[in-house]
């Protein structure tokens, strides 16, 4: 291979990378209160039920 599809292929992978980088770095966690996460707990309950009782 020429030098310049290595060149070619270094810059793809390092623009995935540092996309990827970037994405990580700017995910936050969402705050959420005691009772939104007790609500979601018991919707994720109901659906495991439902799943399972669908089988």
């Amino acid at each position: 291979m020429p030098w310049y599809a290595w060149l070619i292929i270094i810059l793809a992978l390092g623009s995935i990378v540092g996309s990827l980088m970037l994405l990580r770095d700017s995910a936050r966690k969402l705050p959420l209160t005691e009772e939104q996460l007790k609500r979601i707990h018991e919707r994720n309950v109901e659906m495991d039920a439902k799943d399972a009782q669908d089988r």
